[in-house]
C-alpha cells in the first residue's frame, strides 16, 4: 500500500497534482525537443540550478552566470549539483542516504568546513525514515514522493550551509528516476523563486504537520511544477528562435 495515499483525499490536492501533470506533459510536446532537446535540457538545467541558490539567498543574472563570472560559492555548488545529478538517478532509490550526503558535499564544498560535507548535523530518525520512503517505493505518484522529499528536507534542514539545494536537487532526482520528467527539463526551482512568498510560508505550514499545513505546501507544489513545466515552453521557444 502506499504510505501517502491519504494525502491524496486533503481538498483539492488530487487534482492540483492532476492538473499540474498535465502541464507537464503539454510542455513536453514542444516541438524544440525534437531536434535541440540538448539545448533545452543545458539551459532548463542552468536555469533550476540558478534558482536554487537564489532560493538560498544568492541571487545572480542568468546572463552573469552563463559567462562564468560569478565565484560565489553556494551558487558554484548548485551548478556542481546540477551537472552530477545524471549519475545519481540510479542511486537514489537504492541508497537515499548515500545520496544526499553525495549531494551535500556537491553543494556545501566551499561553504561549510571539510569536515562537515556530507555528514547530518540533526534529524537522524527522521531522515532515516524518508529514506525507507524513497526506498524502493514503487506506489506513491512520482510527483507526491517528490513534494514530500523536498518537504522534509527543507524542515529538517539535517545539513551545515546550503541544505536548500540538497532538498531541491533530492526533490528532482525523485521526479526524473520515477518517470516524472525523465529528462530533468522541468524548471520547478524557477517556480518555486516566482512564487517565494507562497514557497517559503507553505513550506512553515508543512513543518507544524497539520492536514492544512500539508495540503498547503501540496498544492505549493503543484503550482511550482505548472511554472516550471511553462519554463520548458519559454526555453524551447528562445531555442527555436536562434536556430
Amino acid at each position: 500500500m502506499d504510505p501517502l495515499a491519504p494525502l491524496l483525499d486533503l481538498a483539492d490536492v488530487a487534482a492540483a497534482l492532476a492538473a499540474a501533470r498535465d502541464s507537464v506533459d503539454a510542455a513536453m510536446r514542444h516541438r524544440a525537443l525534437r531536434r535541440h532537446g540538448g539545448q533545452v535540457a543545458a539551459e532548463t538545467s542552468l536555469r533550476a540550478a540558478v534558482a536554487s541558490a537564489a532560493l538560498e539567498g544568492n541571487r545572480y543574472e542568468l546572463d552573469d552566470v552563463r559567462a562564468g563570472t560569478i565565484t560565489d560559492p553556494v551558487l558554484q555548488g548548485a551548478l556542481r549539483v546540477a551537472e552530477g545529478l545524471g549519475g545519481l538517478v540510479d542511486l537514489w532509490p537504492r541508497a537515499p542516504r548515500q545520496v544526499l550526503a553525495k549531494l551535500h558535499v556537491l553543494a556545501a564544498r566551499g561553504v561549510v568546513p571539510a569536515d562537515e560535507l556530507g555528514r547530518l548535523t540533526g534529524g537522524a530518525e527522521r531522515i532515516d525514515a524518508l529514506a525507507g520512503l524513497v526506498a524502493g517505493n514503487e506506489e506513491t505518484p512520482p510527483l507526491l514522493l517528490a513534494a514530500i522529499v523536498h518537504a522534509e528536507l527543507i524542515t529538517l534542514r539535517p545539513f551545515a550551509g546550503p541544505a536548500g539545494v540538497v532538498a531541491r536537487a533530492a526533490a528532482r532526482l525523485t521526479l526524473v528516476g520515477r518517470g516524472f520528467d525523465p529528462r530533468g527539463l522541468v524548471v520547478v526551482e524557477q517556480g518555486h523563486l516566482a512564487r517565494e512568498p507562497e514557497y517559503v510560508g507553505s513550506a512553515g505550514a508543512y513543518a507544524t504537520g497539520t492536514p492544512d499545513g500539508v495540503r498547503s505546501w501540496l498544492r505549493h507544489y503543484a503550482a511550482a511544477i505548472t511554472a516550471g513545466a511553462e519554463e520548458i515552453t519559454t526555453v524551447g521557444d528562445q531555442v527555436l528562435a536562434s536556430v
